[in-house]
């Protein structure tokens, strides 16, 4: 089997990131990362890159507001991932309490791939719990799969979908190929997110051959969201790289 590079979402660290990005940066690449997830627009493209090049760590995505690829910041958004060499352009949140309303995401999401094509980028969409609550009858997670182009990434976030009450292999298993970016975030029912990888309730042997195999994984990119992160965060890598 293949071996997957592992990312951390910065987020995970969002207390210090903002602040001390190069602190933050160290430690993602000190606990034995292979790759950052950015999120937001805090600094000039410049410093994202400055950083990376500091640290040796590659850029695995970037977590972006949809409306940040449409329109008239399009050009901009698209200037600093090339600045970084990113090749994974994440949505991480949208919410409608239409059919209609997913379906028009998806036809936005459709819109940009092709739009990213040329430059071989990819768009995608991260989910939350809510994706996975019928709205009119259908789970919005599979209104986006089902409309959405196969360039469009579905990068399901494990514990969010957990926690929402989805069957993790089922929920991959109806769309293959399409986990090129997947987030091991760890949820465990009777604790909730404030465990590690390992110490939950994922299957993650079964995740991980999935990722091997059909989902096409090309990054691994964990997410920890509780307080005081850094030491679940290390018992998460190491647990991961053990497999």
């Amino acid at each position: 089997m293949n071996t997957i590079p592992v990312a951390l979402q910065a987020y995970s660290l969002n207390k210090i990131f903002p602040d001390n990005p190069l602190k933050a940066m160290r430690s993602i690449k000190e606990m034995g990362f292979s790759g950052v997830e950015f999120y937001g627009n805090h600094f000039k493209k410049d410093f994202y890159r400055a950083l990376l090049e500091e640290t040796g760590l590659v850029c695995a995505g970037w977590h972006t507001p949809v409306e940040a690829l449409e329109g008239d910041k399009f050009e901009k958004t698209l200037e600093l991932n090339l600045a970084v060499g990113n090749k994974y352009i994440c949505v991480p949140w949208y919410n409608s309490d239409t059919a209609d309303g997913w379906k028009a995401l998806a036809d936005r999401l459709n819109i940009i791939a092709e739009k990213l094509r040329p430059y071989n980028i990819k768009t995608g969409f991260h989910c939350h719990a809510h994706e996975f609550t019928p709205v009119e009858g259908q789970l919005p997670w599979s209104i986006i799969a089902e409309n959405t182009i196969s360039d469009v990434v579905l990068q399901l976030d494990t514990g969010n979908a957990l926690s929402g009450g989805a069957d993790i292999m089922e929920t991959l298993k109806a769309y293959p190929g399409r986990n090129q970016s997947i987030h091991w975030k760890p949820y465990s029912r009777s604790e909730g997110f404030a465990v590690p990888v390992g110490g939950d309730d994922q299957d993650w042997q079964a995740l991980l051959e999935w990722s091997q195999t059909k989902g096409q994984t090309e990054w691994i990119v964990l997410e920890y969201e509780k307080e005081d992160p850094l030491v679940n965060i290390k018992k998460s890598i190491d647990y991961i790289r053990e497999m």
